[in-house]
């Protein structure tokens, strides 16, 4: 696996973009600006002609370990042992993300599919229905890992990127196929429950109405206090641990959106009624060590080849917790990484990783998901 990689940031690329027809998957992420410039999508397009062109806009830019804003970060990959196969759809054609899973998958060859990256929009996507779909349809053994688009702090529209396609609504899956390829997976938040568990007794897919009875937003209000004016971006410095009946694990669930005549909450993932959710709260301390562990994790899998290349994908809720530290999470996992391997990601408003304790796929917020690769 050989990697090149670049910004676009002040009306130029830092490393010029070579001419390079052996690279078959560029990655760009991106602000929601730059992502709509076809000038930019058509020196890709030049730069790598044989390659697939996979991105996102995003809440920030993550390459190597630093942090971008108005910027597209590019990376670019020659797989030597890997093939590539790439689909993508609008859920704007499906009633439903589980349909749209379903199409997805039947669209990828399945003999060899050793792993399946996902890019998918932020604000129009229930995460939740696209993982469980993706989960039923995929074959055993293969897991997803990826995330959702960002649009900074405005929750507002998110594009994803698929060679000519930059849209909303869409959803990407990028088949990797291949017995040389390595794939580790780690994903870990670092936040901390509090408070009393609250019942969901009302809910339909991802909006929540009522926690033991009363109005979602009232009682998140109420808790809030002066912060509530600033909902939805507020809601991000304290999320909800999901906890759903007869699981061990919680995921960590974060507001997109609200409704002040209905008093519900619209969140990235599904509030099934029955679930109980605690608020959560985090330090930078114990993010930063949510991370390192999250690296552990994926790094674990790997035994005497070494990972050529991160993928991390984080949240920004974490972005706006970390603060000025926000890039002290990438330094922590560029330092157990070899020098050699390339880092590319983007901070989101969903993860997607196995769930560690029922080693299936899950949407997470408020997480680092890291997803290492290499050939043997």
């Amino acid at each position: 696996m050989h990697t090149f990689q670049t910004v676009y940031q002040d009306s130029h690329w830092v490393t010029p973009l070579p001419q390079h027809a052996d690279i078959n998957l560029v990655l760009a992420f991106g602000s929601p600006e730059l992502m709509l410039d076809n000038k930019l999508n058509d020196e890709l397009s030049s730069a790598f002609p044989n390659a697939q062109i996979v991105g996102c806009s995003t809440s920030g830019e993550i390459q190597d370990d630093c942090l971008y804003d108005n910027s597209i970060c590019v990376t670019a990959i020659d797989f030597e042992h890997t093939q590539v196969h790439v689909v993508s759809h609008s859920i704007n054609q499906f009633a439903h993300c589980a349909e749209l899973a379903k199409q997805l998958v039947s669209q990828l060859p399945l003999d060899g599919l050793k792993h399946v990256l996902v890019i998918s929009d932020g604000h129009l996507v229930n995460g939740s229905e696209l993982v469980d779909g993706l989960q039923q349809y995929l074959p055993q053994g293969v897991m997803a890992t990826g995330g959702l688009a960002g649009d900074g702090e405005r929750f507002s529209q998110t594009t994803v990127w698929h060679n000519k396609r930059i849209e909303s609504g869409l959803i990407v899956l990028v088949g990797l196929y291949g017995e040389r390829l390595s794939v580790g997976c780690g994903s870990l938040g670092g936040w901390r429950p509090f408070g009393p568990k609250r019942l969901i007794t009302k809910s339909t897919n991802n909006v929540l109405y009522e926690l033991d009875g009363r109005p979602a937003l009232d009682l998140y209000k109420e808790f809030l206090g002066e912060f509530a004016s600033d909902l939805p971006a507020s809601a991000l410095l304290y999320p909800l641990a999901l906890q759903q009946y007869g699981e061990q694990e919680h995921v960590v669930r974060t507001i997109l959106s609200i409704d002040e005549l209905q008093k519900s909450m619209l969140f990235a993932g599904n509030m099934p009624e029955g679930a109980t959710c605690q608020l959560m709260h985090s330090n930078y301390e114990d993010l930063l060590d949510g991370a390192q562990l999250a690296a552990d994790q994926a790094g674990a899998c790997f035994k005497g080849t070494p990972p050529e290349l991160a993928i991390l994908i984080s949240c920004v809720g974490r972005r706006l917790v970390l603060g000025q530290h926000v890039e002290e999470e990438l330094e922590i996992i560029k330092e157990g990484l070899p020098a050699k391997c390339a880092i590319s990601g983007f901070y989101s408003y969903g993860e997607i990783s196995p769930i560690q304790s029922i080693g299936r796929c899950g949407l997470h917020n408020q997480t680092m998901a890291v997803t290492l690769l290499s050939e043997k």
